[in-house]
């Protein structure tokens, strides 16, 4: 049994994670300040501590208390779109933040740390993205999160930390946060179809994202640790098939037995076009089944209809509101 840390292990994919290691056999605690996770989400057997990333002192302590083994870290604010409004919280949470985790590790000796990027960091490269692509982000999550990318290996060449990194993208399932109007649009479809509202989609809908469900990305980032030809590795982890917007929204609509209901709003600043290869993943894990789209849909639905809609106020420090889309905007 090792003893893990799973920072955002309150949150969505963190606590999918946190499951996965308990059940083979490891003794997780779990760092979480619940600004986006929810404690009904901290599994029994994990060890739940209340507190952000970004307080280094907490984080030392707890390091100096627990003697971590391996770190998973999941906590961050991944917020894409609204990342280029709010800057130095961006930062401040998902790079500072993660220098904590790191210094601690090295400190006390950790063994690996295991990080959850986004492939985000690939901004506009043509898909499907591969590992050997050049990371080129072009908003200010995604910058962040290759920071600390590059952190990680400058901590493997210098204090001999080993890592392993996962690009996952537009993961979705039970425990999502259906209430943030920022992220995750799975969530954010489904929870305005609970309120009688029209499904939002910024500009024609002609974007593609290929969705990923949690139950096909979580217990691969819980065998990092124990798969070492994965130590010090960077993989892509998700779906392979991409879908529009608007093939997504019909989905939905569908699952939550509906008819699909749209409203379209001015476009934002995304990139158009995202999906990438998972080939390394699978030569590395193994190849695993993918949950079909409507599966998962089906799935997630069942869900949110026990759990009901949610509904969350609009972030309140946003420190740019030039070119803010309207719909974000402080009212």
């Amino acid at each position: 049994m090792s003893r893990v840390l799973v920072t955002g292990g309150a949150g969505f994919i963190g606590s999918h994670v946190a499951d996965a290691l308990i059940a083979r056999g490891h003794d997780v605690t779990i760092l979480d300040d619940l600004s986006g996770g929810f404690p009904e989400n901290v599994p029994a057997a994990a060890v739940f501590v209340r507190g952000s990333v970004a307080d280094h002192a907490l984080v030392d302590r707890l390091f100096t208390e627990r003697r971590f083994e391996h770190v998973y870290h999941l906590a961050a604010y991944a917020a894409e779109g609204l990342s280029h409004f709010i800057k130095r919280f961006n930062y401040t949470n998902n790079v500072i933040g993660s220098v904590n985790l790191l210094n601690a590790s090295v400190n006390s000796g950790v063994k690996t740390f295991v990080f959850t990027s986004s492939i985000a960091v690939y901004g506009r490269t043509p898909p499907p993205m591969t590992e050997e692509h050049g990371p080129a982000p072009e908003d200010s999550y995604g910058i962040a999160k290759y920071a600390v990318e590059m952190e990680l290996r400058a901590c493997r060449d210098l204090f001999g930390l080993d890592y392993v990194i996962f690009r996952p993208h537009n993961v979705f399932g039970p425990r999502q946060n259906i209430g943030d109007r920022y992220r995750n649009v799975v969530g954010i479809f489904m929870n305005q179809i609970l309120q009688g509202q029209p499904m939002t989609i910024f500009g024609d809908g002609t974007q593609t994202r290929a969705f990923s469900y949690v139950d096909d990305v979580a217990p691969m980032i819980a065998d990092a640790i124990d798969t070492p030809a994965s130590w010090n590795e960077t993989f892509n982890v998700g779906a392979d098939r991409p879908y529009s917007l608007l093939q997504l929204a019909n989905a939905v609509a569908s699952a939550m037995g509906v008819s699909a209901s749209i409203q379209h709003l001015e476009a934002r600043h995304e990139v158009q076009h995202v999906h990438s290869s998972h080939e390394k993943a699978r030569r590395v894990f193994g190849a695993r089944p993918q949950t079909p789209l409507a599966a998962g849909l089906d799935r997630m639905a069942a869900w949110v209809r026990v759990h009901g809609a949610r509904t969350s106020a609009p972030f309140e420090g946003i420190e740019i509101t030039r070119n803010l889309p309207v719909s974000w905007q402080p009212r």
